[in-house]
């Protein structure tokens, strides 16, 4: 059984220091990947200070990270996608039952048996799943997905959890060109819904409260920016909305928004405020709109959304650190001090 570095929490309270972790010994079907970066979301600092104790609560100690890129080192001889050298990525799933109708349909995020890439029961070694802080890991050949070889690989290691959060909702609520789309929320996932949504030809409008965020969003590719504390702007854009992907995680209007949409448009949450929101169902039942949640994506879908990704140039805004810096970054994630995503280079990890 082969040991790995890694960096780990030891409580809710702890910092994350350097440990080393057991990874089990690759089997027929196992692909072993060389780390090489993981991007940091916010789920991980949830994870590691025990903040979703009610819904997952957090065995410990904790290594985090699911935004996953590295080079394969070995295969298990059943391997028939990969070979040694070959680019792989990992996103929040290593696992799944593979016979229920969510696997069957190819939506192994929504299966009963969904094993995570980290904090979720292992069933090789017994104890947690360890998760991408940390040097190597070894999943089963359905579970590694084909990295396009143009991508920045710092800021491909994001779109593995931000990437995919954000463009399976767009892909099941058909967003083509033609269609007027909204992303709330200019962050880590908000700045990928931007990326796609445009990509995808949708005329791309984004909502933020800051208004120093207008120059970025441009950039990133939105048509048009709303200063949602601004009412007379907010107006000028009622009923009109084909779709909205909504990427804020604080409480919020959800309302606002919902009367943004168009007859029978769609409003998706992929932010998660850890207070419920408010719904007046007014403003769904008279224009028959629709509100709803998306989590990640299936296998299939993640690797659709890396393909999507290489032939169009996508990757997120990353700021690259080394893992030492991981607690200091933790802390700027909670002050919005990052555009829009840190990527850790797992290189660092040599160094302890």
């Amino acid at each position: 059984m082969p040991n790995a570095k890694a960096y780990s929490a030891a409580s809710s309270t702890s910092p994350l220091a350097s440990t080393v972790i057991a990874r089990r010994d690759p089997k027929p079907e196992d692909v072993e990947i060389e780390i090489l970066y993981c991007g940091v979301c916010h789920s991980d600092l949830h994870a590691v200070r025990n903040e979703w104790e009610s819904v997952m609560a957090t065995v410990y100690p904790c290594v985090p990270g699911h935004e996953i890129v590295g080079r394969v080192k070995s295969i298990g001889s059943a391997v028939t996608k990969f070979k040694a050298g070959d680019l792989a990525a990992v996103g929040c799933l290593v696992d799944s039952d593979g016979t229920c109708p969510a696997c069957k349909d190819g939506l192994e995020q929504f299966c009963a048996g969904a094993t995570f890439t980290y904090n979720a029961p292992d069933k090789h070694l017994g104890g947690v799943t360890y998760g991408g802080y940390s040097e190597s890991i070894v999943v089963t050949e359905h579970f590694a997905l084909r990295v396009p070889e143009n991508l920045d690989l710092a800021g491909a290691a994001p779109l593995l959890c931000a990437g995919i959060t954000t463009y399976s909702p767009m892909r099941h609520w058909s967003v083509t060109k033609g269609k007027k789309v909204g992303v709330v929320g200019l962050g880590g996932l908000g700045h990928m819904g931007v990326k796609f949504a445009h990509a995808l030809g949708a005329h791309t409008v984004v909502f933020t409260t800051s208004p120093s965020k207008k120059d970025d969003a441009l950039r990133l590719g939105a048509d048009e920016v709303v200063i949602s504390r601004d009412a007379n702007d907010m107006a000028k854009h009622m009923g009109s909305f084909d779709f909205i992907l909504d990427a804020v995680a604080a409480p919020h209007d959800i309302n606002a928004y919902i009367n943004m949409l168009r007859r029978d448009g769609n409003l998706t949450m992929v932010g998660a405020p850890a207070e419920p929101l408010e719904v007046n169902v007014f403003g769904l039942i008279f224009a028959r709109r629709s509100f709803s949640g998306s989590l990640i994506g299936g296998i299939a879908e993640t690797q659709e959304m890396l393909d999507f990704c290489g032939a169009n140039n996508i990757t997120a805004d990353v700021e690259v650190i080394p893992i030492q810096k991981i607690n200091e970054a933790y802390e700027r994630m909670l002050k919005s001090d990052v555009k829009y995503r840190f990527s850790i280079d797992m290189a660092s990890l040599k160094a302890e």
